[in-house]
């Protein structure tokens, strides 16, 4: 069959080639002619019997499919003899016989359809018998008018559809009996012929209608008697050839076409005798290649009607007979229908081409979740879901939230190593309307994350454009059933490829459309749940095809050119068996199977632009037997339409699951494709069932299927076929993890593609394992399981685990199959070292590196915490780490040999639970499992041990375990193919038990021994292995195992032991070095160090010398035990030296205790070490000490105590705490200590309880701190450091501690069998430092230059409690603060604000430092009980009001506009005993103090607040009780009830103003609300997402939704509602407004007040059914370990939430104008006036501000600074200070001194923003403004002095000396004044009261 396809295709090549194609008529064709039909073709013993298709029966069903076969094969037109007999039995037009004529019609119609023409015979068969009788011979002139006529007939009926005619044959005329060559017959003839020819011009006068006659080659004489070109347009010639005399055949050819005047010559039929393949190719080539003649066409069959054709015949549905090509169904089947399965199912050990593409897969709504984030659109499953229609009511809401989980996603397909990942876009993501009118941006940003990540760790994106998620939007109009969807999907798809194109090369328009037409409008099944599978269904699948073809076309037009990607379909199909192979009929039905379902969208594209002949043939044959239900109804595509969609695809996708067993049936009238196509499925009931019940495991299947593809629609347009899905579900039950079943069907079906691509040549390019994870299985819900990797859907971490397939499916990828063949190894990385030649001194005591402390201990908090940002160099070393006992298990498996640990945890009550390492996480069976971890965390170095007693099981040469070895090399292999580092560690504390009999390391032959070990293994695995540690910790193995007996040996020698040991390991280290550095360097390249571990060491004192040294002491025991010999001088240090030996003599002993190297071992120690490894975990404050001298210990010898560093925070093991801050430090003295050597973190990290499972928040802290000191050291410090390794891999057996706790970046399930490794948050976390080499940094962080508007207000601010003072001066009414701070236990150290800044008499003082600062605004508050005592107006207290006019005249002379708060928290007492805020009175009582504040001042004032913060009256004041009136028993109610008031108060007294005043004094008025912002604790979590957004909606919505949007939100109305109505009550406990108070409250506003101080990290929290404002909200809050602190607990340094709140406000509020009215940050503790922590807040939230402004178009008018000087922090007193000047309450006078921060934000305000510095010097940059004095930072060190009652440095002091001087000038001056005026002022002061009283009066 092979030889002959190609030898059609090959003459097909020459009859193009090698024939001129002439011009007829005008249009330009070459004819390659086919047919007739025939009833049957049989071929016995060389005889031939042609029984030309009549219509005397319809047309077979198989015809169409046959005349595709053969327009796919190069064939242009096809041979139709008319039967004259047939169609006019009477002879006269006028009585057709119509189901003949009808025949005929549909018969040219269907070869019109499928792009063939036909070439009607008029007389092609026999005369009607009547008319044979009647006029017996063609001479009579009568038959000659009569042909005429049906000649006549013909044209009108059947020649719209053809356009080229053969009028008879010259045989014809003597086979109907006439004598041959008679002349009168042959004129009459020739004169019919004319006639004729006549009269088919004149019916069709257009170009390209072509008519001849047809005679034989050797008819030259006849043709010579007519005038040939009077009758016809073209030769018709009949041919014999036969190859030993090919040129006869052309010269006859040539004389007829000279005898016809030139006629072009059509090769109507060809016979051929005597010729093999060869010669007829040859003798073809002769004839058809002649420059002589000009030949039009040529008959195709009949040129090879004298081959081989035994394998040709096409069996035809229903056809008796057979046709002369076969169909591809026939063909495949035959090539492996009659396989036994012994031979189907033989494995292929063999692997696939170099570039072959492995992939997974996703579809967006089955996994991404964030069903309705960031205005996402509904989608048809996310209806079908909410509707209830999905298993279990699930929805895809939240789905496995890969929304918000990029990096966990891709972290997976890392592990995986597949190349390529296919994930599907949701249509409604980016257009939630389904129309490009307003794409999501958002939408956009995720998918462009997606595939950015996926790029960085060189994974290839392949897009789905549709996966069945249809907008909701666009369903509403008809979904696919819409003509209008066509052009929707097409700008969709143009969007798509506009914005993701340049990174995404390869497109899957649709995936499986047969699913979407069949199930979801066909069954009902999926969403839109339509059940029309007569009309609908055809209809989807006619507009996805369309559309399909309008994206491929826009790609084609608009991008390919430039993005240079490929776009293609993935089809969905079965592979389709008939049931009885025996019969022909099911062999026909299982072919019909594949029509219906694959060719039904595959015949189309990849054949011939329309739908396959025996889907049309069946549908019409449905259509005639079922007249009156017409079960399916198939659109019709246009001839454009056809053209359009043909071709349209640069690959076959192909998703194929499983098989099907076909026979043929009835299908009767039933709509469906069993019921039209006649056939009936099912499965074997011995193929592999699956969790659903239309998979069944048939994987012969997918090579069969794979064939077919190939032949039936690639044999022409050759494109590559991708597998674009495949794969199983399982049962959510049982044992999810371990998926045999999926891994042996994997493993079948990708050998089945194997022998595809190498045994049958199919171009198979890729295949994908569907999925990447478990998901939404559609109807399924989460019950059905495809994934590789499990999800814990009832887990709101959503974590995601490998099964043991996704462990296969990584090793197929890493052999490219099956084959054994090792791949490429990557060699290690050579380390690049610098020998240390130098010889380092002894340390002294204290060593020179206590300049660390002096360096570092004198910063502030401030400094110390300030974040880095910064990268390590390009080849910094980024690693993991684990030890063999804690993790590999196999304890005595393979021969090895007990461990000293083996032996200590097998003994019961040694580990908690009894805990040992006997399986621990079983690296030793699960190496893969290991690696997909390493791999998906990209590490480019594994820090491992190697197990000595797995290696030599007693420790020795001689016991050597070639099983252990084996073990370790495929792990290095293993490393090194994913281009991984191994750092090994020869001893992490597990000695042979068989060498602790021989005392272990108090033996001083273990130095032989174990040097013995290293040289095995240096000459095992050092030719791969090029960093070696010897020791891991020796300081533990020395003082733990032998000195405390903590671990094992469990030796208690705590005074002698220790150092014995310690003296044995650091020579048997020195012995493994020079063992490497004298056998293998030169050859192997690689370094060998030792891993000291070392906390950092702070003194309790730093400014006393003696806790300096003891410090030092500390290190010098603990790291320079060991350093110091082998980096200083070959000895142990001096301060251990005289500790131990004094220590030593005084317990009458007549040496030391520590052991004595001699000059010779300290040569040949010093240097040992190639560079200076280091595990660090915590740091200790230590202080000197005397410890007592008995018994001996190393412990007492050190004479210090130790202590934990408080202020950090605790980890899962006592007395480490996380103190990030000392890895700089610990650096820093390594530097300064041992001569600045290459530094390697080799451990650090931080220990969990177990319950913390994937969200390990502390870790993800811990790693942001302590790498960034490391970062610090580095690029501050220019130490050299080379590389971090995190502790650990995964949670593994943790010593002494077993599993209660947990290091690991990877959380393990111990209590599961098959240990699967989970990668926790931090897992993510750490890969995301990695890929960006540290801390870049982020563009939030970056300060950005520019100005605000010209009018913009800077304002600073303070309240009136807070700094009035004055408490019952003047008249002044009690206010609930008064009573709170008089209340014992309320403010913290018994303040109150009886005096406080006491402003109420220092108005002067206040605008002075307003003026120091240039603020134009000044916000300050009224005191309600200042100025209305009982809060009514029935009394006004005139005192109050006149102090108020004398602030705002003051500020106006100043040209400072006052900006008055109405309420700022202070109420009267009176009406609080009355009810306060929770008295609905309180409203109107509020709206009288408004109107007398407004008629009082309003003419001078332009700006007002009516109440600041009611979040913080309501909430802090009526629920947690901290802030007066201190209620806090009524949570659930009162602070709604209360906010209720608040917020109906504001409106009215804002309707008041609008009202009564605005249009008189032109003011503007609103509230001031404040507001956190919250961030997701963890943003890879949509719980913390939601949690984030509710904080907002409950702190800021609360109260700034009904006045800009009207009525609360929705979150708080349903959360509220839901949780009362929980709780059995009756109603929802959150008051609700009247429509008309909706009205009155939406829009008070004239801009919004906002006070912003912090964000905060937020997570979900369940109060379970505790009906309190918390409880409603769900959420609990943190913040980041990296904020800088404040002196107030709450208060975190985190810019960057301001321009988000900002930008939160502008969405969601309409962008109103904001005015900032309170941002500022405290201090707490000793006075220190340089407050560069304060100027660093204001420079990063201003600037925060600004970029708010100027880049996202935020309508900020405006900024207020708090607090304009330290006053009463309300329940904090006075110990918290946010002022910008200090005031000193010690001196009675109260004065105000300006700290640093007045000068830096007065400069911002001068510079009206940050001027770009890269423009040159700013003018706004002037000097230190007149008046501030900013004091000098004066290290501790220095002397302090007592002024005025502070304790002041001298320069501090001086200043303040030289202010007070000052103002004592001025003051003398002014009392100087004031007498000379004094007589004069008295004279006229009756006259000037009355004065004011006029005035006064005016004013109201």
């Amino acid at each position: 069959m092979m030889k002959y396809s190609l030898w059609v295709l090959s003459l097909y090549g020459l009859c193009l080639y090698g024939c001129q194609s002439v011009e007829i008529n005008g249009h330009e064709d070459f004819m390659l002619l086919a047919g007739p039909l025939t009833k049957q073709l049989a071929r016995k013993s060389g005889s031939e019997v042609n029984d030309v298709f009549d219509c005397t029966h319809p047309i077979p069903q198989g015809a169409r499919y046959y005349f595709e076969h053969l327009q796919n094969r190069g064939v242009t037109h096809f041979k139709v003899p008319l039967s004259w007999a047939r169609l006019l039995p009477t002879g006269l037009p006028s009585q057709p016989q119509q189901a003949v004529l009808t025949c005929y019609q549909t018969l040219l119609k269907q070869l019109v359809d499928v792009g063939l023409q036909p070439l009607v015979i008029l007389h092609g068969s026999t005369v009607p018998d009547v008319l044979r009788s009647r006029y017996r011979s063609w001479e009579s002139p009568e038959l000659l008018e009569v042909f005429q006529q049906y000649a006549e007939f013909a044209f009108q009926e059947f020649g719209e559809l053809a356009h080229t005619w053969v009028t008879m044959s010259m045989d014809d005329i003597w086979n109907d009996g006439e004598p041959a060559g008679v002349p009168s017959i042959l004129q009459n003839i020739f004169q019919l012929n004319r006639n004729i020819y006549q009269l088919y011009r004149q019916r069709f006068p257009e170009k390209g209608r072509q008519l001849s006659i047809r005679m034989r080659a050797s008819d030259a004489a006849i043709l010579s008697q007519m005038e040939p070109s009077t009758q016809m347009d073209f030769l018709s010639v009949e041919i014999e050839c036969n190859c030993a005399s090919t040129s006869n055949v052309a010269k006859e050819l040539k004389s007829l076409q000279i005898s016809s005047g030139g006629l072009p010559i059509l090769i109507y039929k060809m016979t051929v005798h005597g010729c093999s393949s060869d010669q007829l190719f040859q003798s073809s080539l002769q004839v058809l290649s002649s420059n002589d003649l000009n030949i039009v066409g040529c008959d195709m069959l009949g040129m090879i009607g004298k081959l081989d054709m035994s394998d040709t015949p096409i069996s035809i549905p229903h056809y008796p007979g057979t046709i002369g090509f076969r169909n591809s169904y026939q063909t495949v089947w035959d090539k492996f229908g009659a396989q036994v399965p012994a031979d189907r199912d033989l494995f292929l050990n063999d692997s696939f081409p170099t570039g072959f593409q492995w992939a997974t897969s996703s579809e967006s709504f089955k996994v991404e979740g964030g069903w309705s984030e960031d205005e996402k659109g509904e989608t048809i499953w996310d209806r079908f879901g909410h509707d209830g229609l999905v298993f279990g009511n699930q929805t895809a809401n939240l789905a496995c939230d890969s929304y918000h989980k990029v990096d966990y996603d891709v972290y997976l397909l890392r592990g995986l190593h597949v190349n390529t990942y296919q994930f599907s876009i949701s249509w409604a993501r980016l257009f939630p309307s389904g129309h490009w009118g307003n794409p999501s941006e958002k939408g956009a940003l995720y998918y462009d994350k997606l595939i950015n990540a996926l790029i960085k760790s060189g994974i290839q994106p392949v897009v789905t454009l549709y996966h069945w998620d249809l907008p909701q939007a666009l369903q509403e109009y008809g979904g696919w059933t819409s003509v209008s969807i066509v052009e929707a999907f097409k700008d969709y798809a143009d969007f798509c490829f506009y914005r993701f194109g340049d990174r995404v090369k390869t497109w899957n328009t649709f995936s499986s459309p047969w699913v979407v037409s069949h199930a979801g409008y066909g069954t009902g099944e999926h969403p839109p749940g339509i059940t029309d599978y007569v009309v609908a269904s055809y209809q989807v699948t006619h507009n996805i095809l369309k559309s399909h073809a309008e994206a491929w076309h826009v790609y084609n037009d608009k991008y390919r050119k430039k993005q240079g990607g490929k776009v293609g379909i993935a089809l969905n199909s079965d592979w389709a068996e008939p049931m009885d192979p025996s019969k022909p009929e099911d062999i026909a039905a299982a072919d019909r199977y594949l029509q219906f379902m694959l060719g039904w969208f595959a015949h189309p594209i990849f054949v011939n632009g329309d739908y396959p002949a025996t889907l049309q043939t069946q549908i019409e044959q449905k259509i005639n037997e079922c007249p009156t239900s017409k079960p399916a109804i198939l659109p019709v595509f246009t001839a454009k339409e056809r053209k359009r969609i043909h071709g349209t695809a640069d690959f076959f996708g192909l998703n194929h699951y499983t098989s099907r067993l076909v026979n043929n049936s009835e299908g009767g009238c039933v709509p469906g494709p069993q019921g039209v196509g006649d056939f009936k499925a099912r499965v074997d009931p011995t193929w592999s069932s699956t969790a659903s019940h239309w998979i069944h495991s048939a994987p012969w299947g997918l090579r069969r299927l794979l064939n077919y593809i190939a032949t039936e629609y690639l044999n022409v347009i050759k494109v590559p076929i991708y597998i674009t899905g495949n794969g199983m579900p399982t049962e959510y039950s049982g044992d999810t993890l371990n998926d045999t079943s999926r891994i042996e069907y994997i493993r079948s079906y990708i050998n089945e593609a194997l022998k595809a691509k190498q045994l049958d040549r199919v171009d198979v390019q890729r295949f994908t394992v569907q999925s990447l994870m478990d998901a939404f299985e559609g109807k399924q819900g989460y019950n059905e399981r495809f994934g590789l990797h499990h999800v814990n859907f009832e887990d709101a971490d959503r974590p995601r685990t490998p099964k043991q397939s996704a462990y296969f499916y990584s090793q197929v990828i890493s052999r490219n199959g099956f084959s054994s063949q090792k791949a490429d190894e990557f060699t290690g990385v050579k380390a690049q070292l610098t020998k240390r030649s130098l010889v380092l001194p002894p340390s002294e005591v204290p060593s020179k590196a206590m300049v660390v402390w002096e360096k570092f201990s004198h910063q502030s908090r401030f400094q110390r915490k300030l974040y880095h940002y910064g990268t390590f160099p390009q080849d910094f070393n980024w690693g993991v780490s684990s030890s063999a006992y804690q993790i590999e298990g196999g304890w005595d498996a393979d021969e090895k040999g007990a461990s000293i640990w083996d032996t200590f945890t097998n003994t019961s009550g040694n580990i908690p639970a009894n805990a040992n390492g006997n399986v621990a996480c079983d690296s030793y069976n699960r190496l893969e499992e290991d690696l997909y971890m390493l791999r998906a965390l990209k590490v480019k170095s594994y820090r491992f041990s190697l197990s000595w007693s797995r290696i030599f099981p007693n420790g020795e040469l001689t016991s050597l375990n070639q099983k252990g070895v084996d073990y370790y090399n495929r792990l290095v292999d293993g490393l090194l193919a994913f281009n991984i580092t191994p750092m090994v560690t020869l001893y992490y504390w597990d000695l042979p038990q068989a060498l602790q009999h021989l005392k272990g390391w108090e033996n001083v032959t273990m130095i032989d021994i174990f040097n013995d070990f290293c040289d095995f293994c240096f000459a095992t695995f050092g030719d791969r292995v090029k960093f070696w540690i010897t020791f891991n910790q020796p300081h533990t193995i020395a003082w733990s195992g032998y000195g405390l007996g903590q671990i094992p040996p469990n030796i208690i020698k705590p005074g002698d032991a220790p150092y014995r040991v310690a003296h044995n390991l650091i020579k048997a280290h020195a012995k493994a070095y020079h063992t490497y550095d004298e056998k293998y360097r030169k050859s192997q390249g690689g370094a060998v160090s030792i891993a000291l571990n070392a906390d950092w060491i702070e003194p309790k004192d730093v400014s006393v010398p003696r806790e300096v040294v003891a410090a030092d002491r500390a290190l010098q025991f603990q790291l320079g035990w060991f350093a110091h010999p082998i980096f200083k001088n070959g000895d142990y240090p001096d301060a251990m030296k005289w500790q131990v030996g004094n220590k030593s003599e005084l317990q009458g002993l007549s040496e030391s205790r520590l052991p004595v190297f001699t000059e010779e071992e300290k040569s040949y120690i010093r240097g040992t070490a190639d560079m200076f490894c280091v595990n660090h975990y915590t740091t200790k404050i230590a202080g000197h000490a005397t410890l007592r001298l008995s018994p001996p210990s190393y412990q007492y010898d050190r004479d210090l105590s130790e202590a934990e560093e408080t202020d950090s925070p605790t980890t899962a093991i006592n007395n480490q705490r996380a103190v990030a801050w000392g890895l700089r430090r610990l650096l820093n003295w390594i530097k300064e200590e041992y001569g600045d050597p290459d530094i390697y973190i080799t451990e650090n990290g931080v220990a969990t309880k177990t319950k913390i499972t994937f969200d390990d928040t502390a870790r993800i802290f811990y790693y942001k701190t302590y790498i960034d000191e490391a970062l610090k050291a580095y690029n501050l410090d220019g130490v050299k450091v080379k590389g971090y390794v995190a502790a650990s891999l995964m949670d593994s057996f943790e010593w002494l501690n077993g599993y209660t706790v947990g290091f690991g970046l990877h959380h393990m399930d111990f209590k599961n069998p098959n240990r699967p490794r989970t990668p926790k948050y931090s897992a993510h976390f750490y890969h995301k430092i990695m890929k960006d080499n540290g801390f870049p940094m982020p563009d939030d962080e970056k300060l950005l230059h520019g100005h605000f508007c010209k009018d913009f207000i800077w304002s600073t601010a303070t309240a009136s409690y807070q700094v009035e003072g004055g408490w019952r001066a003047d008249g002044k009414g009690l206010s609930i603060w008064d009573t709170f701070a008089h209340t014992p236990l309320r403010i913290f150290n018994d303040d109150d604000g009886d005096i406080a800044c006491d402003s109420y008499n220092k108005v002067k003082e206040d605008v002075a430092m307003l003026k120091q600062l240039k603020v134009n605004h000044y916000r300050f508050s009224i005191s309600w009980s200042r100025v209305l005592p009982d809060g009514t107006i029935k009394h006004i207290n005139e005192a109050g009001l006149n102090y108020y006019h004398s602030l705002v005249d003051a500020l106006l002379a100043a040209n400072i506009e006052p900006h008055i708060t109405l309420y700022h928290w202070d109420l009267p007492q009176v009406l609080q005993d009355d009810g306060g805020w929770e008295n609905e009175t309180i409203i109107s009582r509020f709206r009288d103090y408004a109107d007398l504040i407004f008629s009082s001042l309003g003419h001078k004032v332009k700006k007002w607040i009516t109440i600041n913060e009611p979040y913080n009256v309501a909430m802090i004041g009526h629920g947690y009780g901290a802030a007066a009136p201190g209620i806090s028993f009524r949570p659930g109610t009162l602070p709604y009830i209360v906010g209720h008031n608040l917020i109906k108060a504001h409106a009215e007294a804002w309707h008041l103003y609008n009202d009564k005043y605005r249009a008189k004094q032109k003011g503007i008025i609103s509230i001031t609300i404040n507001s956190d912002w919250a961030e997701p604790r963890n943003p890879y979590k949509q719980e913390d997402v939601d949690a984030a957004r509710r904080v907002v909606q409950f702190y800021i919505g609360w109260f700034a939704h009904p006045i800009f949007n009207g009525d609360y939100s929705n979150t708080m109305k349903t959360i509220i509602r839901e949780r009362s109505l929980a709780a059995d009550l009756p109603k929802t406990r959150l008051p609700e407004f009247t429509p008309e108070e909706i009205k009155r409250i939406k829009g008070t506003y004239d801009y919004f007040g906002f006070n912003h101080y912090t964000t905060v990290l937020a997570f979900p929290v369940d109060y379970g059914n505790l009906q309190h404002y918390d409880a409603d909200r769900g959420a609990g809050t943190i913040a980041d370990h990296t904020w800088l602190d404040s002196g107030s607990s709450w208060l975190k340094v985190s810019p960057f939430g301001f321009r988000k709140i900002l930008n939160f406000i502008k969405q969601e509020y309409g962008n109103p104008p904001i005015i900032i009215t309170e941002n500022g940050i405290s201090e707490r503790g000793p006075i220190d006036l340089n407050d560069i922590h304060r100027s660093h807040y204001y420079e990063k939230y201003i600037n925060q501000v600004l970029k708010a402004y100027l880049l996202d178009d935020v309508d900020i008018r405006g900024y207020t600074a708090w607090s304009l000087m330290d006053n009463l922090e309300w329940a904090t007193g006075f110990s918290e200070r946010f002022g910008l000047f200090y005031v000193n309450r010690s001196d009675p006078k109260l004065p105000r001194v300006a700290k640093s921060s007045v000068a830096f934000y007065s400069t911002i305000i001068n510079c009206n923003g940050f001027p770009d510095p890269a423009s040159g010097p700013h003018e706004c940059l002037n000097p230190v403004p007149e008046g501030t004095s900013v004091p000098p930072i004066l290290p501790p060190s220095q002397s302090t002095v007592s002024f005025l009652g502070m304790t002041l440095s001298p320069g501090d002091a001086e200043t303040g000396l030289y202010t007070t001087f000052a103002l004592l000038i001025v003051a003398t001056f002014g009392a100087i004044c004031s007498c000379c005026c004094f007589l004069k002022a008295k004279k006229h002061s009756k006259n000037k009261q009355n004065a004011e009283s006029i005035n006064m009066e005016k004013q109201f």
